[in-house]
């Protein structure tokens, strides 16, 4: 695959940032005092990344749901010559086996995070479909670069799909989801999938991904500064992911995924994003080019919503109504 040029359209007159949304706006006010536009993610300054919006710490009980999931954590064999890869399986207590399952991918700017990151909105999801959660742990940057988490991610779903007998889940409906970070990880199994040959994904469910290392869309420009997950913040994650090579033509698909050139054959894909935030452009890219390489695509652009919204404000309407379109996207998927 070749990597696609910068787009002309990153030279355009911007105007000033979309407005927030007013419930967001008022969360975000808080938000940004804990999490400074500019910061790595990383280094949240003061504030440890356990005391963030979002990143509380999830407990055991947490994830049993009043014994509605068995929740276990293995160890399974990492890429070759690679430690091995955690994953917390939650499966529900009293399954119709096989059941469908989500393989999860942990948000965090490629720096923090672990399998348990995110890990309550999506078993939200399997609470209400009857579904499996599949959550990897992969090493973080800058501790391993590219291409260790993805190949950590696609270790895991390779031995999900092979072991899916044994989980009680069915092989032929594992949907990959992540969320920014994860998005963006999501996004490269996804290729990889394809282009190794397998596991077979039934569909890929990606917020606000983490898809450009290139850092200089329209929107990535037009938010500097400003929000959640700031063009200086990204440019931080993807140093961290890539060293050097970030912004240049050595960057390949797996670890970026808006530079594949080919996104024909990959399965149905829901893709939501805020409209004011960094990932907005290239996110509405990737979905459009999904449309054109003719696939499936369902794209949804929240109004004045800022990066991670939903898991950081999660009263505000406007995140009911995003957490709501996963579910109906995921039932529409599921029971097609």
């Amino acid at each position: 695959m070749q990597n696609t040029s910068p787009d002309p359209a990153a030279t355009a007159p911007l105007g000033p940032p979309p407005p927030f949304d007013p419930e967001l706006a008022a969360a975000l006010a808080v938000i940004t005092q804990m999490l400074p536009p500019g910061g790595s993610g990383a280094d949240p300054g003061t504030t440890p990344p356990e005391d963030v919006p979002g990143m509380e710490p999830v407990t055991a009980e947490d994830l049993e749901r009043d014994g509605a999931f068995r929740v276990e954590e293995r160890s399974v064999p990492g890429p070759a010559d690679a430690p091995d890869v955690s994953l917390l399986i939650c499966r529900p207590s009293a399954p119709a086996t096989p059941t469908p399952a989500l393989y999860h991918i942990h948000g965090g700017g490629m720096m923090v995070g672990d399998n348990r990151t995110g890990l309550p909105e999506m078993l939200d999801l399997a609470e209400e479909l009857g579904l499996a959660v599949v959550s990897v742990e992969y090493r973080l940057a800058p501790g391993t670069p590219y291409p260790g988490p993805v190949e950590d991610c696609y270790a895991g779903l390779r031995w999900t799909a092979e072991h899916a007998e044994e989980l009680g889940v069915d092989p032929e409906r594992i949907v990959v989801v992540g969320g920014s970070a994860g998005g963006g990880l999501a996004a490269a199994v996804a290729l990889l999938a394809r282009d190794l040959g397998g596991p077979a994904l039934f569909g890929q469910l990606l917020m606000c991904p983490m898809l450009d290392d290139r850092n200089d869309t329209p929107s990535a420009r037009q938010m500097t500064g400003v929000g959640v997950w700031d063009r200086a913040s990204n440019e931080a994650g993807w140093t961290a992911l890539l060293g050097a090579a970030r912004g240049t033509d050595a960057v390949p698909p797996y670890a970026a995924p808006a530079r594949a050139t080919d996104l024909s054959g990959l399965p149905p894909a829901f893709i939501d994003v805020g409209s004011a935030e960094t990932f907005r452009d290239e996110d509405v890219d990737y979905a459009t080019r999904l449309w054109q390489a003719g696939g499936a695509a369902e794209l949804h652009v929240w109004p004045g919503a800022f990066h991670g919204f939903s898991g950081m404000a999660p009263h505000a309407a406007i995140s009911h109504d995003a957490r709501a379109a996963r579910l109906l996207w995921l039932r529409r998927l599921l029971t097609n």
